[in-house]
């Protein structure tokens, strides 16, 4: 088996720098393709809730069934918690029953993705495309017409209901 070399060898340093305990805000630097929103680490504490800033800054994973957006209905977009950059629309937003905000489609250029190894087999980690933040897994098993599942960290959104 041929595997791409990129992505095996950043994942791998991911992998060797979240065991070095280097800090999130390094890696989020090189992912983040809008320099404005390369924040120092005391600046994302001071910006963020403790909450949004372990799962944004530093990979965390809120408790399945924990957020409210779990149950957002209504029309509107659900943002980047970090930098306010529309991520999802809600007419992509579904049930998947895993206790996380899940969707079929991001909005087109919102998230850049990355091979995370922490769990050792390999997954796609999805961050926003401006700051960087983590917001979570995609994974192949969602419904048509993509058959995504963008798993997402409630604590990572905001949602902004349609006007009108």
């Amino acid at each position: 088996m041929n595997l791409p070399r990129r992505p095996l060898l950043s994942g791998l340093a991911a992998t060797v720098a979240g065991l070095l305990g280097l800090p999130r805000e390094a890696q989020a630097a090189a992912k983040a393709g809008d320099p404005a929103w390369n924040l120092s680490d005391a600046q994302w504490k001071a910006k963020l809730s403790p909450a949004a800033y372990q799962v944004l800054r530093r990979e965390g994973t809120e408790r399945p069934f924990s957020s409210p957006l779990n149950s957002e209905k209504r029309t509107g977009t659900y943002h980047c918690a970090g930098c306010d950059l529309p991520l999802f629309s809600s007419t992509t937003k579904y049930d998947s029953g895993t206790g996380w905000p899940s969707f079929w489609q991001p909005l087109g250029g919102a998230l850049g993705t990355t091979i995370d190894f922490r769990l050792i087999v390999p997954r796609t980690e999805y961050h926003c495309k401006r700051c960087g933040g983590h917001q979570g897994h995609v994974f192949g098993d969602g419904p048509r017409p993509t058959g995504k599942r963008y798993c997402n960290n409630g604590v990572a959104l905001v949602f902004r209901a349609a006007k009108g």
